[in-house]
């Protein structure tokens, strides 16, 4: 499994976190499991258990997003995952446009690990959610540290603003199910 390295939008650099990796450790029927690592993890600040259910607007403070489009196409799909358990899910027709919430037959499971100086955050995302076949991919987080700073890091930044949504963002793929 291929690690992505993510980098942070250079207008909102990080206090003490040094690195965030994101990969799909996992890809059956069932469910996609993807792993995102925050090195010097220190200062984050983690969302309290919320329990499962949709939320809005989870970017608001640390929160871990995958989008996936599938290739050659315009339309993508956006998930958010927080280490509170919470998450939502969202279709798009095109680049910010026709944004409706996607059905899920079930939640995902989301956990956060923190060690001394790391937190791993898992996502296992129901296969329902995902897009059929092979996706143009972007992974990302939103990452606050203690004193309110907030730092947004994806697989490339072409913008002036911190934007998880420009196509040009979509540089990994993610293939379809393990044996299909």
């Amino acid at each position: 499994m291929q690690t992505h390295r993510l980098t942070a939008h250079p207008s909102r650099p990080p206090l003490a976190v040094t690195a965030v990796e994101a990969k799909v450790i996992g890809h059956t029927a069932d469910w996609l499991r993807v792993r995102w690592r925050v090195e010097g993890s220190g200062k984050l600040v983690v969302p309290p258990f919320a329990g499962r259910g949709r939320a809005d607007e989870l970017w608001r403070t640390t929160c871990f997003e995958l989008f996936l489009r599938p290739v050659g196409g315009a339309a993508y799909s956006e998930f958010n995952l927080s280490p509170s358990e919470r998450w939502a899910a969202y279709d798009f027709a095109s680049y910010r446009e026709g944004m409706t919430e996607r059905p899920a037959s079930r939640e995902p499971d989301c956990a956060m690990r923190q060690g001394s100086t790391f937190a791993i955050f898992d996502a296992a995302i129901p296969a329902d959610l995902i897009p059929l076949g092979r996706c143009d991919a972007n992974f990302a987080a939103v990452v606050e540290e203690e004193g309110g700073a907030v730092s947004y890091w994806a697989l490339a930044h072409p913008e002036a603003k911190p934007d998880f949504h420009d196509p040009s963002c979509f540089v990994a793929e993610v293939g379809p199910p393990d044996g299909s």
